[in-house]
């Protein structure tokens, strides 16, 4: 059994390598749950007692393992603001929890092995695998940061096709390729041939080198459409933890501006500033906003560019008479205020564009199953969160620039949703505005892990990609995934950027996740498995 565990570990070992941000390792993910594989075979083929429990506790300890080492910065985000003693259990929810899924599906594996052919409960494993990384980015404890996709977002030029799959296709790949090799090596161990191990090179081969020299030729070829707009974003570098003790928002505002006039251009047509760049003591009233003295400053500082807009981050909120949502708080006199982690859209006319984060980070921007946890409001609030959490809004929009540019605002943690955004794109957007603030992790690999999956919203939805953040990495990101400018970590800078728009509509934006589809009905067929007599 300890063994098993050493397989179990090696797993865990590759996953963790092959993760970003460790450069070109990503091909390490074809490999990578082999020794998982090869150890729950052995469990299934021993005598031992209890053989489904020991298969969880294996895939769970991979899963453990590899998501703790990968997203370490979790805890270092929590014991920033949270004692030693709070963040710890808090980190364990993130550590612990997708592994704990992982393990569900590797038990009903086994439950599939048990009663179907090692060909059908392979499949099965697929399946349940994906619709796992479904659920992890769908309820309100959503955390696809791990989705096995995203892993090969250091090496972007192997997944130019995620343009008509998305990173479940990757998921797939990954999964197909694990299989070939463990089928191949077990083989050899057992010294069987239920399969000709030459036809399983032969498969490996081809489900490797295909997609991967299509691939090349995709990014190689691919040719953007002229059609440029000149783009500003800021990275103002306020440290999160003391923003409100170190600077005003005054003041941050006088820097924004600053950054932005050394490189603004009469042609610039976009400022692009991070979450929450524009605040105040209470936050912003949307209906209010043009009497405030951030409106009149961001006007003086546009006359300099008649054509440009300032797509920013706010800290915002709106009032409502006699009527209360879910994360609305009294206000007094039947009046309730609910609180937005937002973006707005400035430009010299009289209209003002809204934008209200939807993707809330769980346990810190929205009590997850709030309805059914409202008692815990009161605890929430006092371990860091919010009473109510932020308001939402339920479908992403664009912001419009006077010029007619649609730009999608999409506030940090969204960029991990790649369905999510493409909706930006079926609704008009032509490119993709990133405003974030990843210095609440530190110097850590969470800042550049958030950096390298912007790339993936490129490619899949041929969009540039212009990345504002507080403090972590700004840049910006062609349609073929390239990184073309970026910042430094901890360095206030502002970078502009010609980019090309895009009008046209990729396979993935059209469609979606087609491939998470397929297989969540492949998983409906392995669920029927699981009752079939031995």
């Amino acid at each position: 059994m300890k063994n098993n565990y050493l397989w179990a570990l090696l797993s865990a070992v590759l996953l963790w390598l092959a993760w970003p941000p460790i450069p070109y390792s990503s091909p390490l993910l074809w490999i990578a749950f082999v020794p998982l594989l090869i150890a729950i075979e052995e469990t299934i083929r021993s005598e031992k007692e209890h053989k489904g429990r020991k298969v969880f506790w294996l895939a769970f300890f991979t899963g453990f393992v590899w998501n703790t080492a990968s997203i370490y910065w979790v805890y270092n985000a929590m014991s920033a603001y949270l004692p030693g003693y709070v963040a710890l259990p808090i980190s364990l929810i993130p550590f612990g929890l997708a592994p704990l899924l992982m393990a569900c599906v590797f038990r009903l594996y086994y439950q599939l092995r048990k009663k179907t052919s090692v060909g059908y409960s392979l499949i099965g494993l697929v399946s349940f695998w994906v619709g796992y990384e479904f659920l992890h980015q769908w309820w309100d404890l959503a955390f696809p940061w791990m989705t096995l996709g995203n892993g090969f977002a250091n090496f972007h030029q192997l997944i130019q096709w995620y343009s008509f799959t998305g990173v479940y296709g990757g998921t797939v790949w990954i999964w197909v390729c694990n299989i070939l090799f463990f089928l191949l090596i077990w083989q050899t161990r057992a010294k069987v041939q239920a399969i000709s191990n030459k036809k399983l090179v032969v498969a490996l081969l081809a489900v490797i080198i295909i997609p991967i020299g299509l691939s090349l030729l995709q990014y190689n070829s691919y040719e953007e459409h002229v059609n440029p707009s000149e783009i500003v974003v800021v990275q103002p570098n306020i440290d999160p933890y003391e923003k409100f003790n170190s600077i005003t928002p005054e003041a941050q505002l006088e820097n924004l501006i600053k950054l932005s006039s050394k490189v603004g251009k009469p042609n610039t047509e976009f400022f692009i500033w991070p979450e929450t760049a524009i605040s105040a003591s209470r936050g912003i009233d949307e209906e209010e906003f043009r009497t405030y003295p951030a409106f009149d400053s961001l006007q003086v500082f546009l006359d300099n560019y008649k054509n440009a807009s300032v797509l920013s981050g706010i800290e915002s909120y709106q009032l409502y008479n006699y009527q209360k949502t879910i994360t609305a708080r009294d206000y007094g006199n039947n009046v309730f205020l609910d609180p937005f982690n937002a973006a707005v859209l400035v430009d010299q006319s009289s209209k003002l564009q809204f934008y209200h984060k939807s993707k809330l980070v769980p346990g810190v921007e929205q009590l997850p199953f709030g309805d059914l946890l409202a008692f815990m409001k009161p605890l929430f609030a006092h371990f860091g969160g919010s009473t109510g959490g932020y308001g939402s809004q339920e479908k992403p929009s664009v912001l419009y620039a006077q010029s007619g540019i649609g730009a999608a605002p999409v506030i940090c943690y969204e960029s991990i949703w790649g369905n999510y955004v493409a909706e930006y794109i079926r609704q008009g957007a032509q490119f993709i505005a990133i405003v974030t603030n990843d210095g609440w992790w530190g110097d850590t690999s969470g800042k550049d892990q958030h950096l390298q999956y912007a790339k993936l919203r490129a490619i899949e939805n041929r969009r540039w990609v212009a990345r504002s953040a507080n403090t972590g990495i700004s840049g910006f990101i062609n349609q073929r995934g390239d990184i073309v400018q970026r910042t430094k970590w901890w360095v206030p800078d502002a970078l502009t950027q010609e980019i090309n728009l895009n009008e046209d509509l990729t396979f993935y934006t059209r469609y979606g996740d087609l491939f998470l589809y397929i297989a969540l009905l492949g998983g409906a067929f392995s669920i029927y498995g699981l009752f079939r007599k031995k």
